[in-house]
């Protein structure tokens, strides 16, 4: 068992923990067995991302695994939403997130391993790797890929990783999200791509056109913010994808086929 070193728990009881959750987070707290993990946000009233997180659901209440830098920051949001709710919040720090056979299937993709929250003793040594796994699997992580009110919850695919209900009650930012859901053109994707000499902070370029940025790299893939309607334009054009000058191949996962072709479909009944 592998402690994920950056990685800090929040724990929730009370029996209005999970109304709580409800009315303020991007994910559903309905039909939550105990021992599964669900992955979700709180977000800005604009509708970006404070913090994601995972959370697991226990007998006791849910215990909240977050980037360590954003820990403080959520648990203050969330006592400020608790208002008179029945709801203990506090940091568990003699707990941590570890990479665990017996864990819960990590809600974000199959591809990761499964993942619990257990005594610290119980996973001292801390999992080497962890940055090259999420890269492969195509998955952004807080803290790396982006921070605090940077990105909104579709730039990082939360919506294909079952991060956000769009179908459930309010929470906070949801009219902006469910808005930019509502659209269609989805305009700003994070891709998995693959080159040479791949950096955070590189620019991806088709020709003369800017596509986005390069946001974490390892073992030679990277991941990349783009703007999917430009990296249509360059399909449309033939033009190769470019990072640093070095020829880039960006992942064509099937949701990213149908929305480059949703793209070129509106563009073409302009």
């Amino acid at each position: 068992m592998h402690r994920l070193s950056d990685r800090a728990i929040l724990r929730l009881t009370g029996p209005d923990t999970l109304a709580l959750l409800e009315r303020t987070v991007t994910h559903t707290v309905l039909n939550w067995p105990d021992g599964e993990a669900r992955y979700g946000a709180l977000l800005t009233p604009q509708g970006k991302i404070i913090s994601d997180y995972i959370a697991h659901r226990t007998a006791s209440g849910v215990l909240i695994d977050v980037h360590q830098d954003a820990a403080d920051d959520l648990l203050k949001r969330l006592k400020m939403f608790r208002l008179r709710s029945a709801v203990e919040i506090a940091r568990a720090d003699a707990l941590v997130s570890a990479i665990s056979p017996d864990g819960a299937p990590d809600p974000r993709s199959a591809k990761l391993p499964r993942r619990a929250v257990v005594p610290a003793a119980e996973a001292a040594a801390p999992l080497d790797g962890w940055d090259a796994l999420t890269i492969a699997a195509g998955i952004p992580e807080w803290g790396r890929d982006y921070r605090a009110a940077e990105v909104f919850p579709t730039d990082i695919n939360m919506d294909l990783m079952h991060g956000v209900d769009y179908k459930k009650g309010c929470f906070v930012g949801q009219e902006v999200a469910s808005r930019m859901k509502r659209k269609g053109l989805i305009r700003k994707r994070t891709v998995r791509l693959k080159g040479e000499g791949l950096a955070p902070g590189a620019e991806l370029r088709a020709g003369a056109l800017g596509l986005g940025t390069v946001t974490s790299a390892a073992a030679g893939e990277a991941l990349a913010l783009i703007r999917t309607d430009r990296f249509a334009q360059s399909i449309a054009g033939r033009q190769p994808v470019t990072v640093n000058d070095a020829p880039a191949e960006i992942d064509g996962a099937p949701w990213l086929i149908a929305e480059v072709k949703a793209h070129l479909e509106a563009k073409a009944d302009d």
